[in-house]
This record gives structure tokens, C-alpha cells and sequence, in this order.
């Protein structure tokens, strides 16, 4: 088993949602949790700004080692998702794996 982390990124509070289903769904797995709080909200940024925010985000989670990536804010999910597919590490996102959900039902 890989016991690095998994690396998951909101623009604050709203993503702790999603860790704790995460949390429920994949208990053994190490969790490393970035809310940035610091430059909420996201929703009010433009599409430059929302990617250098996403980017910065991606850059210290895999500092920190993470072996993948959950962007848990929809905001980033929804404006940056070409950022997302291109990043040299795995990334899931909400807004993908919500998509993914609906189809399947």
C-alpha cells in the first residue's frame, strides 16, 4: 500500500464536507486537508486569478508529497478543469466526479 497522502484543496470550509465523506469512504488513507481561507472567496475572482490560486494550491500539496489530489471547490472545478487534467500528478475533482455520479444513474 501507498501510505503517502491525499492532498485535498478547498477555498475553505465547504470542501470539509468532502473530506469527511472521504474520511467515511477510505479510512486508512493519510489525508493531508488545505483550506485557503486566506483568499476566500473564490467565486468573486476571475478566471487568472482562480487558476494561479488552484495552481499555488496544487504546488504545496505535492510539496508536502501527496500521491493524488482531490479539488474539492467548485469553483476552481468548474473555471480551471484544463489546469486540473494537465497537472504531472493525478487530480479528481467535484464538479467530474459529480458528473460521473449523475451519469451512472
Amino acid at each position: 500500500m501507498n501510505d503517502r497522502a491525499v492532498g485535498i484543496f478547498d477555498s475553505g470550509f465547504g470542501g470539509l464536507t468532502g473530506l469527511a465523506a472521504f474520511r467515511e469512504l477510505m479510512p486508512e488513507e493519510n489525508i493531508i486537508y488545505l483550506g485557503d481561507t486566506k483568499n476566500i472567496p473564490y467565486g468573486s475572482k476571475s478566471k487568472e486569478q482562480l487558476q494561479k490560486l488552484a495552481s499555488d494550491n496544487i504546488d504545496f500539496l505535492k510539496s508536502k508529497g501527496v500521491k493524488s489530489i482531490i479539488a474539492a471547490c467548485g469553483t476552481v472545478s468548474s473555471n480551471c478543469g484544463d489546469l486540473l487534467k494537465k497537472a504531472d500528478i493525478y487530480i479528481e475533482n467535484v464538479l467530474d466526479a459529480t458528473l460521473q455520479t449523475v451519469d451512472k444513474m
